[in-house]
C-alpha cells in the first residue's frame, strides 16, 4: 500500500511541489451560525483561485483554549494553513462558547453547530458536499468522534491528534458510513493514555479508550479485513526521544491510517509544544509535519 507522500519523501520538496506558496493568496473573515437561537462565531479562511466553485473544506476544532482568535499567529496551533493554501482548500475555525467544546450531553450542542456549519458553506458555494472534514486536536479530537458516531453523514474523513474516544462513547458509537479516519497518538502522551485510562484535558477528565479501542468502529464502518502493514518513518531528529511509525490497514473502503509516535507526548509532531500551560506534555517529534501529514490525507481521500 502505499504511504503518505509527506512522511517519506523530503519536506521541502514535497511543500513545494504540492503546495507552490505563490499560488493563491488568503481571504480572511469572520462568519456566524445559528444554532437553536445562538449566534456562533466562526473564522474563515479562503485561498483564492482564478475559478471559484465548491472546494475541499477542513473544519478545525482546536483544544486547550478552543477559540479561534489567534488561528492564523498562533505558532503552536496545527498549522496547517501555510501547507494548503495552493490547493484551493477552506480552512474553518469555529469558536467554542466559553473556551470549552462540551463533550457530553445536555448543555451547548456543538454537533448541531458544526453539522450546521458544514451545511451553511455548502449552501454558500464554498464546500463540497462530498468533501468536508474535520481535524480535531485534543479536546477538540473527542468531539470530532462524537460527530462521527452521532452522524457521519456529511464528513468524508476525520484527522484525529492527541486524542482518544471517551470510554461512555464506545459502546454506543456505530460509524454510519465508511468515514476516512488519521489518528496521530503519542505512546507516552500524559493527558490522553495511549493505552487507555483517565485524560487530563481541563475540565474534560474522564476515561478514555485505548487507540487501538478507539480505531474499532471506524474500521468496522469501514469493512477493513483485519490486516495492517507498519513502516518507519526516517528518524530525522536521533535527539527528540521519539519515533514514527505508520500503521495502514488494508481492505478498507475508504483510509484507516495511525501514525503512532513511540516516545511522544501530547504534543503535535513538528508543532512547537504548548509548555506555556503549565503542564509536562512529554516529548516532542520532529520527524515528522502534522500539517503535511493531515493535507496529504485530506488530498487523498478527496481526490
Amino acid at each position: 500500500m502505499r504511504l503518505p507522500i509527506s512522511l517519506f519523501c523530503g519536506l521541502a520538496a514535497f511543500a513545494g511541489a504540492m503546495f507552490d506558496s505563490h499560488g493563491a493568496s488568503a481571504a480572511t473573515g469572520r462568519t456566524s451560525v445559528d444554532v437553536a437561537g445562538q449566534k456562533r462565531s466562526v473564522l474563515l479562511i479562503e485561498f483564492e483561485r482564478l475559478k471559484r466553485s465548491p472546494r475541499t473544506a477542513i473544519i478545525v476544532l482546536r483544544g486547550g483554549g478552543a477559540s479561534a482568535r489567534n488561528a492564523l499567529t498562533d505558532r503552536r496551533g496545527i498549522g496547517l494553513s501555510p501547507v494548503v493554501r495552493s490547493a484551493g482548500v477552506v480552512i474553518a475555525y469555529p469558536d467554542a462558547v466559553d473556551g470549552r467544546w462540551n463533550l457530553g450531553a445536555g448543555g451547548v450542542d456543538d454537533v448541531a453547530f458544526v453539522r450546521a456549519l458544514a451545511a451553511k458553506l455548502v449552501a454558500d458555494g464554498v464546500a463540497h458536499p462530498r468533501r468536508i472534514f474535520i481535524a480535531g486536536e485534543s479536546s477538540g479530537g473527542i468531539l470530532a468522534m462524537r460527530i462521527a458516531c452521532e452522524g457521519a453523514d456529511f464528513i468524508a474523513g476525520l484527522a484525529v491528534m492527541i486524542s482518544a474516544m471517551p470510554s461512555a462513547m464506545g459502546p454506543s458509537c456505530k460509524i454510519a458510513k465508511p468515514t476516512a479516519l488519521l489518528m496521530i497518538n503519542g505512546t507516552a502522551d500524559p493527558l490522553v493514555p495511549y493505552q487507555g485510562g483517565t485524560a487530563n484535558l481541563g475540565a474534560f477528565k474522564e476515561n478514555v479508550l485505548s487507540v487501538e479501542e478507539t480505531l474499532k468502529p471506524f474500521l468496522a464502518a469501514a469493512q477493513c479485513n483485519g490486516e495492517r502493514t507498519k513502516h518507519d518513518a526516517p528518524d530525522r531528529d536521533p535527539n527528540d526521544g521519539s519515533r514514527v511509525v505508520v500503521e495502514n490497514f488494508a481492505g478498507c473502503k475508504t483510509p484507516v491510517e495511525l501514525v503512532r509516535v513511540e516516545g511522544g507526548g501530547h504534543t503535535l509532531p513538528g508543532r512547537p509544544a504548548r509548555a506555556d500551560r503549565g503542564v509536562a506534555v512529554g516529548a516532542l517529534n520532529n520527524d515528522i509535519s502534522t500539517p503535511r501529514v493531515i493535507s496529504d490525507f485530506v488530498r487523498r481521500v478527496a481526490r
